[in-house]
């Protein structure tokens, strides 16, 4: 089955000097199964690919001219997009201590939230947890956690704009089931 693609154009964004990150979320959320995202930028978004893939998205990149890359983001087979876990896989979250810092970064742009977390991280000791409060789902932090060798998890709060994340300093984490 062939893949139908909407269409995003971030390049007015970016000559604008902004920040197109939410609005390609945004419209990634909004797809439909068999969607996939035809994205128009004006640089070849290397970061976003990972970002993309943690959500199950492929991606095929070409220079249009003129500097302008079109990027089409296609979902991955469900045998595929179900290998990649949402959650790092240890300790269960009811093994941890309470968390010994507290962040609220909500009101704060990209990338200042993901600065601050990972400020924080480094003043921590092995074991303890931080708790962060952030607008979005953290896919640029997530994999930065994880080389950095700490273990997280994360969702939605019931209010559905709120991304609550705990995240435990250290490899195994506290007491690793």
């Amino acid at each position: 089955m062939t893949q139908a693609y909407i269409d995003l154009d971030v390049r007015p964004i970016l000559r604008n000097g902004g920040e197109p990150f939410g609005a390609i979320m945004e419209a990634v959320a909004s797809l439909k199964p068999e969607q996939g995202l035809r994205l128009y930028a004006t640089f070849k978004p290397v970061p976003l690919f990972h970002a993309m893939a943690t959500r199950g998205f492929a991606h095929e990149a070409k220079e249009i001219g003129g500097g302008d890359w079109e990027i089409l983001f296609s979902r991955e087979s469900e045998n595929d997009s179900a290998k990649a876990p949402e959650l790092s896989p240890q300790p269960a979250p009811d093994a941890w201590p309470e968390p010994s810092q507290h962040l609220d970064s909500r009101d704060l742009e990209p990338p200042e939230p993901m600065v601050r977390v990972l400020a924080a991280l480094e003043t921590m000791q092995e074991g303890e947890v931080l708790s962060a409060l952030l607008c979005r789902k953290p896919i640029f932090l997530i994999p930065e956690i994880e080389k950095r060798g700490h273990v997280w998890r994360g969702d939605f709060e019931p209010d559905g704009t709120t991304y609550k994340i705990l995240i435990c300093v250290g490899g195994a984490g506290p007491a690793a089931a």
